[in-house]
């Protein structure tokens, strides 16, 4: 089992490593990949770091391709369990499934962009799945992949300009931070939005009321 996984990991590395010699149209297809199916080591956001580091003013095309990717693969995921139901999350545990469904089934869009913006090993995928199991809004499950991985990589492409070869290192240490910081603030935004929501809608209902009087 462990001989199997290791070729396996070493088939991905080498696809990786072939497909990071293609510069900007490899970055598409390793952040569709990672996304969608294989999970490559480091997935888009090292390549995205590699390639900003390398040319600095081309920083923001890299992050429109690698938000392409990754919403295209998402997209490919949200597919899947739309056609298939709750069964596409069969492979999660079942705590990880009550979660994730519960955060998605409430918050709607704003518990996908929450995850979007999380690091590894963050379980995006799960947020993925469940968003078409609930069959989410298609262009809210794209506003929220766009604006969650597109805040991620110019953090990472930015991180690449300003510190070089400690980029990694920069991140590795300061990202969750950061992550986590937005992520609360999201929240926020999300239970206030919930909250403005609820308020109005009694609302509109009494001055329909009363406009029938």
């Amino acid at each position: 089992m462990n001989l199997c996984l290791s070729v396996i990991g070493g088939i991905f590395k080498a696809l990786q490593a072939s497909l990071i010699a293609w510069g900007s149209v490899g970055l598409f297809f390793i952040a569709l990949l990672d996304a969608a199916l294989i999970p490559l080591p480091g997935g888009p956001d090292v390549v995205v770091i590699a390639l900003s580091r390398q040319s600095a003013a081309l920083m923001p095309f890299y992050v429109a391709v690698a938000v392409a990717g990754s919403t295209i693969g998402s997209l490919i995921l949200y597919w899947i369990a739309k056609r298939g139901g709750e069964a596409a999350l069969k492979r999660f545990s079942p705590e990880k499934r009550e979660r994730a469904t519960r955060l998605v089934d409430k918050y709607d869009m704003w518990a996908l962009l929450v995850a979007a913006v999380m690091p590894p090993p963050f379980p995006f995928k799960i947020f993925v799945l469940s968003a078409g199991a609930f069959r989410m809004h298609l262009s809210r499950f794209i506003a929220a992949l766009v604006i969650g991985r597109g805040f991620r990589f110019v953090i990472e492409g930015y991180a690449a300009i300003r510190y070089g070869d400690a980029a990694f290192e920069v991140l590795k240490k300061n990202y969750p931070i950061v992550g986590l910081s937005l992520a609360a603030a999201i929240i926020v935004i999300a239970v206030l939005n919930t909250i403005i929501r609820k308020r109005r809608t009694p609302n509109s209902q009494a001055a329909t009321q009363e406009s029938f009087r």
